[in-house]
Parts: C-alpha cells; structure tokens; sequence
C-alpha cells in the first residue's frame, strides 16, 4: 500500500485530469485570507480546497441526494 502523502498526491492528479466545470462562489474575507495562507504554505490551488469541501458536504448529506432506494426506504 501507497504510503498516505502518496496516494493522495496521486488522487490528486487524477482528480486534476478531469474536465472541471467553471462556477462562481462568494466567501468571506477570513476564508479567502485562510485559504491563501494554505495554499502558501502547501501549495494546493485554493480551488482544489473548495473541491474537497464539496466532496464532504455531499458525502455527508448522500443521503439526501436522489438515487436508488435503501432496502430501509422500501
């Protein structure tokens, strides 16, 4: 197994191979200034910080997304 920095830097350009759709958010001032302040120091694009933020909001509410029916719901 893929040493955890590795395999994420791996994910990582997988996930940067892939055709990104433009769009428009509106942050606070703290997390515009935040984020900068991470991205300097580990070089991650900000955007790529936005994404992973998306991906634990939508794992966290999957539940409430559309899709095939638990056995629960039936």
């Amino acid at each position: 197994m893929l040493p955890r920095a590795t395999s994420f830097h791996i994910f990582s350009h997988i996930a940067m191979a892939r055709k990104k759709v433009s769009t428009t958010i509106y942050i606070t001032p703290e997390q515009n200034e935040l984020l900068k302040a991470l991205n300097q120091k580990t070089k991650v694009p900000v955007a790529e910080y936005i994404r992973q933020g998306i991906d634990l909001v939508l794992e966290k509410y999957k539940a409430q997304l559309p899709g095939q029916a638990t056995f629960d719901e039936i």
